[in-house]
């Protein structure tokens, strides 16, 4: 069984649960998720099944798109509600137009520090492992990307936004840091995941669908959607099955290419390779692309 789920996974499960779910339902050992949800969260986790999970790398590199509730004044040593409160503060001084100008600050590339409660690795050591002992150690700041984060409702200290963001962006960071600038606090209290690159919640299925197997796998195609799609003839299929790059002179239909374009190589409606157009690499005297994954009997 190979191709990818797309769950709405409910609050109070963790992602790994979900992938056993699925591991039990499917009866296959491979299956992988693309970009972790806290227990907390909600919303799209996109799963590969068997030679689909060869393809996550692509899927969690994808922009993500969240909903996300905030309670100013509030400072949490998790960053989000269900952590230990560190401080509280008044935030009855805080307008809707200081908020919004603060979060207006925070599109674009910008720069941010992970979380002690996070799976980051510190010498082989989960960072929450150290965090739940009491222990804090220092993190490198990371360069993210937030392309949109309008506020979409106020209700009292109550805040409602919604985020497009490149992968790796701590969404209760975010709210954190935004309560920072408007210098009371705040923790994230509830978040939703509502689109990971080219999946929506309307292809989502609820983990009720999942047990009842009430739901079809998606194919391999469905993650490639940012990338070329081209179908080698059966020379192109033959050099691949002995892992040597195809032509462009294998290819069914010519196109435009530039150097380093990633593509999806099909032959009879089956995914072959993922390479990038490379023409006379350096790596090999030999083909026109360079391979970064085969699959030999195709999926």
């Amino acid at each position: 069984m190979h191709g990818l789920l797309v769950i709405d996974k409910p609050q109070g499960l963790t992602s790994h649960t979900v992938v056993q779910r699925v591991r039990h339902v499917c009866k296959v050992k491979r299956v992988g998720h693309a970009g972790t949800l806290d227990p907390l969260a909600t919303g799209l986790l996109v799963i590969g099944i068997g030679k689909c999970t060869r393809l996550i790398e692509y899927l969690v590199a994808s922009e993500k798109g969240y909903q996300a509730t905030f309670i100013l004044g509030k400072v949490t040593d998790s960053q989000d509600i269900t952590g230990a409160v560190i401080s509280e503060d008044c935030a009855a001084h805080v307008t809707a137009e200081m908020i919004r100008q603060a979060c207006a600050d925070f599109v674009g590339i910008i720069e941010q520090v992970p979380p002690m409660f996070s799976a980051l690795k510190q010498n082989g050591v989960p960072l929450y492992r150290l965090a739940r002992q009491g222990v804090e150690v220092e993190r490198q700041k990371r360069q993210i990307t937030i392309n949109r984060l309008d506020v979409e409702h106020i209700d009292g200290p109550e805040v409602t936004i919604a985020v497009d963001c490149s992968k790796g962006t701590y969404i209760r960071t975010l709210c954190h840091d935004i309560g920072q600038q408007l210098g009371c606090g705040a923790c994230m209290t509830s978040l939703r995941r509502i689109r990971s690159g080219c999946f929506d919640e309307s292809m989502a299925i609820t983990m009720d669908a999942l047990v009842d197997g009430d739901f079809q796998l998606l194919p391999a195609t469905a993650a490639l959607q940012t990338m070329t799609i081209l179908v080698v003839a059966a020379s192109g299929r033959e050099r691949l099955l002995h892992g040597i790059p195809p032509l462009v002179a294998d290819l069914i239909d010519s196109c435009i290419l530039q150097d380093g374009d990633r593509v999806a190589l099909y032959y009879d409606d089956k995914l072959l390779a993922i390479a990038s157009y490379d023409p006379e690499h350096q790596l090999e005297d030999r083909g026109d692309f360079k391979l970064l994954k085969v699959f030999p009997e195709g999926i």
